[in-house]
């Protein structure tokens, strides 16, 4: 072969390896832009889908676009766990970009429910938000934001025209994190000549893959927990702007189409006005004309719900806007064999932005009936209030004020009004004291939102979820709380509950010993910071009342002053530092003779550093495995070792005393789990949650018994084309149920209440042991359910059987949980039954 040949040989490579995507395979027919803007190739160094846009040339081209564009206006909203920025991109006429804030001001008079305030609503522009990329490995979305930006921030004649009248917000890459994860492993794990083989390492992403944030939290499920960092960022700038149409998009599987809301119609959550739904399709029909005309397949009404409230499509719902969920085929990469053909990167990343043109358009036609509909909402919202039999909530936590202000910053970052307890106040058999309880009205524009957010609702119109189906945060935070049936006593109101930090006065120091309060949420960062610090810890098995009359129960934490490592003066300034940092009651005292048991009572216990191993990998769920590590790690200050289930058997575990195994098959564990056998005997204590339970019970480490699913026999024939809802409805998907507490066992320290409520999210029951009474401290009652969907032979399988065992095995412990009692990072209640088998466990029984 002569060099001639070889050299188009290798010009023809490089045009299979190299395969070009134009500009204009995305951009409108016709479309001119103003050539001094800059294009995304021009920051990127390749055109938009020919490789995947990392996190940081996002964010470069934003900074790019926003120089090149008078149209743009370029906001840093906050950062991520691992230190990027979360921006956000205002698109408007220059005219609007000159008064953003009169606009800001403008909109809010549509949202605030006064009567006496008529805007002009011709005179208000309409907000769009685009969101793109809430989970990162679903990239066509933050790939197709770079082109959204670029069309509205450079597009001539009617794009600039059709500005006057719209502001666009673009969220160009919600989780920052994900992408640049997922980015990475795409980009460096695909072939230079097109692989689609759908077995190629590039669509095999690693473990955790890119879906997730930092922690291994789905955003898309945060948006009304707003616990994560990058959430209460996004969130403060929606309840600043409140946009009329938000727009998520998503990917789906590979061997799909497009779908596009709105979703089921019977799954839609009853607080969502019919009106958005109807709002909803007619957006739609501008989505089917656009992706008619580019001749792509797409489907709606057939998948995915409205129900609920905290993902990215549905939070807008009950905020007077219209959220619209859009999923793309996936190519997880940049070309896949699919059922379809080959789906290539470009072709999700032109069905995303062909979507967010048709949103703008359809927003520009309907804008007088989309501001309407958000006054009208916030109107009938205080109307609904006012036939609410209710005039407001009390909550608190006696025991725990830290716990009721974590949750009233929630309230807060929704822009919900809520205040400080004026007094003290009792009600049914509860304190709230003055300053440490919130008052929420219901007489105010946010009223459908905190109906939304406490509601409890055990009866539905369907049976089928595509997320879970109750989430009260009085729940879940497990808070007293109580309703007004009247006017709500003005002199209980105080200040408006800011979120400016609390700070707590200097304690007095001690030459005997200081007591610290377990019920506190914090209570076992300090206990750690303390033992970390060489401190002597003890904490009391059984009730004792101290000289000023403070009743302080089982679980209660002494640290002596004598016989310390640390000097007195040494120990004050930590114990100081810590009650501070941490928000912890603690009482100094001066004398050990309390009434009940003495402080050198038998009955005080020495409290062990826990070194926590935590086993994540294959096999393992990474949401769980994520929700305990941020528990540890940001909440409890607490370090923890994360180790693949396959090196068990390979690294030396007598370092660690507490080996904590979320839910998962454990598939990949070596060695049939030797080595976790010879370790629990030998004194070790294994903390598991949901399937791990059954792991372990193989390996006969767990000796809980499991009721077994019976078939449903009085069946004869099911209808095959409802096979799917049969067997959904008896998947418990997302539940709160009451369990019933010893508040005598270590397990149940911190605790006030033996009635608690509980998450659960699986089929897996554990019977209560026959054989002994005090391994199921915890137990579900006999009718347990309080909010969501469940069927009958399930809540009938459920009630009485245990949320917990322990088991014991040489040495060792074993202690099972039913389900995940950190989820999603809003279960502020069950936090402290966790960490206290963390810390107490491996004395449970002495």
């Amino acid at each position: 072969m002569n060099r001639i040949s070889i050299l188009v040989l290798f010009f023809l490579c490089c045009q299979n390896v190299f395969s070009q995507v134009e500009l204009s395979y995305y951009l409108p027919e016709g479309q001119s832009y103003d050539e001094s803007v800059v294009k995304p190739s021009e920051v990127l160094g390749f055109e938009v889908g020919e490789w995947h846009a990392s996190h940081d040339k996002i964010v470069s081209y934003a900074y790019e676009l926003s120089e090149s564009s008078p149209r743009v206006k370029l906001f840093k909203t906050g950062e991520t766990y691992e230190k990027r920025p979360t921006l956000l991109m205002v698109i408007s006429h220059p005219d609007n970009i000159a008064r953003l804030d009169e606009i800001k001001q403008k909109r809010a008079l549509i949202t605030d429910g006064d009567p006496s305030n008529d805007p002009n609503l011709s005179d208000i522009p309409l907000v769009v938000w685009m969101g793109y990329s809430v989970h990162g490995n679903e990239a066509s979305g933050a790939n197709a934001g770079l082109l959204s930006a670029y069309h509205f921030a450079a597009g001539q004649g009617e794009v600039l025209e059709d500005l006057k009248d719209v502001v666009i917000l673009i969220d160009p890459a919600i989780n920052p994190d994900g992408i640049q994860r997922f980015s990475t492993w795409v980009n460096s794990n695909r072939n230079l000549t097109e692989t689609a083989d759908p077995n190629h390492r590039e669509f095999d992403e690693s473990y955790p893959r890119g879906r997730t944030n930092h922690y291994w939290f789905d955003l898309n499920r945060d948006w009304l927990p707003v616990q994560l960092p990058s959430s209460k960022a996004r969130i403060a700038y929606f309840q600043q702007w409140m946009p009329n149409v938000l727009t998520d998009h998503h990917e789906m599987g590979s061997n799909s189409t497009f779908f596009f809301q709105p979703g089921i119609p019977q799954r839609t959550h009853p607080l969502t006005p019919g009106m958005n739904q109807d709002l909803t399709e007619r957006i739609g029909e501008f989505h089917a004309e656009a992706l008619d005309k580019i001749g792509s397949l797409y489907y709606t009404k057939e998948s995915f719900d409205d129900f609920y409230y905290g993902k990215g499509s549905t939070y807008p719902d009950i905020q007077g806007s219209i959220g619209i969920l859009f999923e793309q085929a996936s190519a997880r990469g940049h070309a896949q064999k699919t059922v379809n053909g080959i789906l290539r990167f470009p072709f999700g990343i032109r069905n995303q932005f062909t979507t967010s043109l048709s949103t703008f358009r359809a927003a520009k036609e309907l804008k007088e009936e989309l501001l309407r509909y958000q006054s009208e909402f916030y109107d009938n919202s205080l109307e609904d209030a006012s036939d609410d039999s209710k005039t407001g909530l009390i909550f608190g936590a006696e025991h725990d004020p830290v716990r009721a202000r974590n949750l009233a910053e929630i309230f807060k970052r929704h822009n919900v009004k809520i205040y400080e307890t004026a007094k003290d106040y009792s009600a049914n058999g509860k304190k709230y004291k003055k300053g440490e309880a919130y008052v929420v009205p219901f007489d105010q524009p946010k009223y459908r939102l905190i109906k939304a957010m406490t509601e409890t609702r055990t009866e539905f119109t369907d049976s089928l979820f595509y997320d879970i189906s109750a989430w009260s945060y009085l729940l879940s935070f497990n808070l007293d709380h109580n309703y007004f049936e009247r006017n709500i006593d003005s002199n209980l109101i105080g200040n408006e509950f800011t979120l400016e930090e609390e700070s707590r006065p200097d304690i007095s120091p001690s030459d005997y010993a200081y007591i610290i309060d377990w019920r506190d949420y914090y209570s076992p960062a300090m206990a750690y910071q303390l033992l970390n610090k060489g401190v002597r810890i003890k904490y009391s098995a059984k009730k004792f009342t101290l000289p000023d009359g403070s009743v302080m129960p089982e679980g209660t934490l002494i640290v002596p002053v004598e016989n310390q490592q640390l000097s007195s003066d040494q120990i004050f300034t930590l114990v100081n530092e810590y009650q501070k940092n941490y928000q912890i009651k603690v009482h100094g005292v001066n004398t050990g003779y309390t009434q009940g048991i003495n402080l050198g009572s038998p009955n005080m216990d020495n409290l062990s550093k826990p070194n926590v191993l935590l086993v994540a990998g294959d096999g393992v769920n990474s949401y769980d495995a994520g929700e305990i590590w941020h528990l540890f790690d940001v909440r409890m200050e607490m370090p923890v070792t994360i180790v693949a289930p396959d090196r068990l058997d390979n690294i030396n575990l007598s370092k660690y005393s507490v080996i904590v195994m979320p839910d998962g098959s454990y598939r990949t564990v070596d060695g049939g789990g030797k080595s976790l056998k010879q370790w629990v005997q030998s004194g070790g204590m294994i903390v598991a949650m949901r399937d791990a339970g059954g792991y372990l019970k193989k390996l006969g480490l767990n000796n809980a018994e499991y009721t077994k699913e019976e078939d449903d026999t009085t069946q004869v024939q099911i209808p095959y084309a409802l096979r799917h809802r049969y067997r959904g409805a008896q998947y418990i998907g997302g539940n709160i149920f009451k369990a019933n507490l010893d508040l005598t066992h270590p397990l149940a320290y911190g605790y006030s209440d033996s009635e608690l409520p509980m998450f659960r999210r699986n089929t897996t029951v554990m019977e209560v042991s026959k054989k002994n009474p005090y391994v199921n401290p915890v137990t579900y009652t006999s009718d347990p359910l309080m909010s969501g969907y469940i069927s009958t032979e399930n809540l009938e399988r459920l009630s009485e059987t245990a949320a917990v065992h322990v088991s014991r095995y040489g040495g060792g412990k074993v202690i099972v949980f039913s389900d995940n009692l950190n989820f999603r990072a809003f279960w502020y209640g069950t936090n402290k039954m966790f960490l206290n088998a963390v810390f107490f466990g491996k004395n449970i029984g002495r």
